[in-house]
């Protein structure tokens, strides 16, 4: 494999986890509905240290409005609420013996316009960083073609396989981006 091609794998690598951390970013925003992907991440303070509640429990989605925290040691279960509090996820846990229902309240009008500007903010981020990789993919191969005397055309070519993916991942960006809009009007 010639190095351009390395260059071009390695460009696509970081343009990938771009686009990855933007879905995670996306599945952590509320949209009216229950998905247990809006608390995973909170961070509870439970055996001296801080961690994941994902770690601590199982989250389940039985309906639509609804989420339930199975922590798997019960003596955690007042730390995974406070947490939930502390998280201001606009949620409020309902202890329920040693399981902890999360009731998810519909979003008002004025707040899903809220949550798609800040949707809209980190579909922006996921571009920025798109052309982060790109450029930081532009400059390994002029260093490249410097180093080791290939020819203007086949860093020209480069460069446009570079622009490509670039396209490519910025598309992708978009349709997320127009789903998760699309899925925050849903009433």
């Amino acid at each position: 494999m010639s190095s351009f091609e390395e260059i071009l794998l390695r460009t696509e690598e970081r343009m990938e986890k771009a686009v990855g951390h933007l879905r995670e970013e996306f599945a952590s925003v509320r949209s009216g509905k229950a998905s247990p992907e809006l608390v995973a991440n909170i961070p509870v303070e439970a055996y001296d240290s801080s961690m994941r509640l994902r770690d601590l429990a199982a989250i389940t989605a039985p309906d639509a409005h609804l989420l339930l925290v199975q922590p798997w040691d019960p003596t955690v279960v007042d730390a995974i609420r406070k947490a939930i509090e502390e998280a201001r996820i606009g949620i409020n846990p309902i202890v329920d013996g040693k399981l902890i229902r999360l009731p998810v309240p519909p979003l008002s009008e004025e707040r899903r316009h809220e949550m798609i500007r800040v949707v809209r903010r980190m579909a922006e981020e996921a571009r920025v960083a798109l052309r982060g990789a790109r450029r930081h993919g532009l400059e390994e191969a002029k260093a490249f073609q410097k180093e080791s005397d290939v020819s203007e055309d086949d860093l020209a070519r480069t460069e446009k396989d570079v622009q490509k993916l670039t396209d490519r991942f910025i598309g992708e960006v978009d349709r997320l981006l127009q789903a998760k809009e699309a899925e925050l009007l849903k009433v």
